[in-house]
């Protein structure tokens, strides 16, 4: 098929920034000091910014060289959440809310590329979570019959509706949500970083955090110098565990993208998809196809994987993006030949009810931080972020405190790797068995 061999340790959307900022040298002061330049890090700090904070931000490498450059780039809301994993747990009122908070950030995040100016090629063409067999037809309708009554409403495409709007055959039928669509990830974080980098926030890249004191004024210890602060915010998803933080709450997952070459017109027509929805599958481990703006095609996820210990090494995955590889294949038989452009691979937060851990800690309860965005990130990381900063001003949003609840523990090492990994293979089985069929239904004769 294609070279695999295309390996970006960064992901596939950002490059390094000319204007790196220095990294900190001495000791500083702060009104609040942030840990992580993504999403969530840059949008708390321009609302802090806003109320007149002094606000320092601390990042390890830089500006979205996380997940916020990893990510497929869907601005997505509600769609796809795992109510089995936290309805029963929750009860239907805390749920219709969180299900606010997940349809508040689609706006909420658009209202943000239009404040700051923000090109990231956005296409609000809605996202469809398509069928690739006819079983999975049940799993579809049932979720949509769930989120309806929740609050969340979407349609139902069958086979006639997904043609006529030009989806590849591969992608049978599909729940079609009209809100949201796709866009640059890269572009958009790097458009947050010029508006922090405007607003005043001090932004030093290069800058590990290695410790962090708790106290009335927190300290946060970095190679060559220390930011002493009131109030501390950890926007650092699932990097969270390795500064001593809900390791027995969320787990990181690697996730992996391939991105092919640009396509030629006759490719793209070869395909129709005019308004190119995101689609993401009904797998039990989802495959995401999109197009972006430069004329590539975009396959993530498909498989994952639990590193021992919650690490996360920024390796290359040359098993999953054979798989990626196979999922382009086996959806878009026009594009066998096609060749990659570059592969890469990330970190998801997850937690066991797959919703969002927010909430603070500390003797003074002076520490904030937010993970858990399970895969929902680009438009959920970002509002939250935007909320924390207020909390942190002295107001409580609403859409904050409704996702602020009680979450799952994780089992204890080397329990919680076997169980992790242990079901993310039983969904593997599972998803390769309905591949099977699938290709054996599509084999002439």
């Amino acid at each position: 098929m294609a070279n695999l061999e295309k390996y970006r340790a960064l992901g596939g959307w950002v490059e390094k920034p000319d204007d790196m900022q220095p990294a900190l040298e001495g000791d500083v002061n702060a009104d609040v000091v942030i840990v992580g330049a993504g999403f969530a890090g840059l949008l708390a700090a321009l609302e802090l910014a806003r109320q007149g904070a002094k606000v320092v931000v601390l990042e390890r490498e830089f500006a979205g060289f996380g997940a916020s450059g990893r990510n497929a780039g869907y601005l997505a809301g509600a769609g796809g959440l795992e109510y089995d994993l936290f309805l029963k747990d929750i009860g239907t009122e805390r749920a219709r809310q969180i299900i606010r908070y997940y349809e508040d950030a689609v706006p909420f995040v658009e209202g943000k590329l239009e404040e700051h100016g923000i090109d990231c090629d956005y296409n609000p063409s809605g996202i469809i979570r398509a069928g690739i067999h006819p079983s999975q037809e049940k799993k579809i309708r049932k979720s949509m019959r769930v989120s309806a009554g929740l609050g969340l409403h979407t349609e139902f495409l069958d086979g006639a509706q997904m043609r006529a709007r030009g989806i590849p055959p591969a992608f049978l039928f599909g729940e079609y949500t009209a809100t949201g669509g796709t866009l640059d990830p890269g572009k958009y974080v790097m458009g947050l970083r010029r508006a922090a980098l405007r607003a005043g926030v001090k932004l030093y890249e290069n800058t590990p955090v290695l410790s962090y004191t708790e106290g009335p004024v927190i300290q946060v210890k970095t190679p060559h110098g220390v930011v002493s602060a009131p109030a501390l915010m950890l926007a650092t998803n699932a990097y969270t565990p390795q500064l001593g933080l809900l390791a027995n709450t969320v787990v990181p997952l690697r996730v992996s993208a391939i991105e092919t070459e640009p396509l030629s017109a006759a490719q793209l027509a070869s395909l129709g998809w005019a308004r190119r929805e995101g689609i993401v599958t009904v797998h039990w481990i989802m495959e995401s196809h999109r197009l972006t703006a430069r004329n590539t095609l975009l396959v993530t996820t498909k498989r994952l994987h639990y590193p021992y210990g919650s690490k996360t090494p920024n390796v290359p995955d040359h098993d999953q993006y054979r798989e990626l590889s196979a999922a382009l294949r086996d959806r878009f038989p026009t594009l066998k030949d096609i060749g990659i452009r570059a592969c890469w691979s990330g970190y998801i937060s997850f937690a066991n009810d797959a919703l969002p851990v927010v909430g603070t800690t500390g003797t003074n309860q002076n520490i904030y931080y937010s993970a858990g965005c399970s895969g929902h990130g680009v438009a959920t990381h970002s509002m939250v972020g935007h909320l924390i900063a207020q909390r942190i001003g002295g107001t409580e949003p609403a859409l904050l405190a409704a996702v602020r609840h009680e979450t799952p523990r994780t089992l204890p090492e080397p329990f919680r790797w076997c169980t992790v990994n242990g079901a993310l293979a039983g969904a593997a089985v599972m998803d390769n068995w309905l591949n099977r069929n699938v290709r054996d239904a599509a084999r002439p004769g």
